[in-house]
């Protein structure tokens, strides 16, 4: 026979373990936005950083602002790659965005989308 004793220990390390299972299980699908890891190449092929800094304003919005404005808009993405690939008017001031030939070359929507996606991570 078994003593009390132990079938509460035993009892409660499986407690522990489904909680802590519950616990990882929630974590692993919760939608919290990380930080992406800068796309280096990218950012130096089109030469972001002359005009935008991480989180001050410079001669264009910082990458936190944009984040800031568009993180949680519909179809925001799309629209910044688009703003990428294709330049665009100024929405931050009087600086309007180059097209991505003057920037640095051509960029394809696939570069485009990654560049986009780790300036909505800030």
């Amino acid at each position: 026979m078994i003593p009390d004793s132990v079938k509460l220990c035993h009892r409660k390390a499986r407690c522990r373990q489904s909680t802590l299972a519950l616990v990882a299980a929630f974590l692993s699908s919760s939608t919290i936005v990380h930080a992406q890891p800068e796309p280096t190449s990218l950012v130096d092929q089109q030469h972001c950083m002359f005009c935008h800094t991480d989180n001050a304003a410079f001669l264009a919005p910082s990458f936190q602002q944009i984040a800031e404005r568009y993180r949680d808009m519909p179809n925001a993405a799309s629209m910044l790659e688009h703003k990428l690939r294709m330049g665009g008017r100024a929405h931050w001031g009087d600086t309007p965005m180059p097209l991505a030939a003057e920037r640095g070359g051509p960029l394809s929507a696939e570069d485009a989308h990654t560049l986009v996606q780790w300036v909505l991570s800030h």
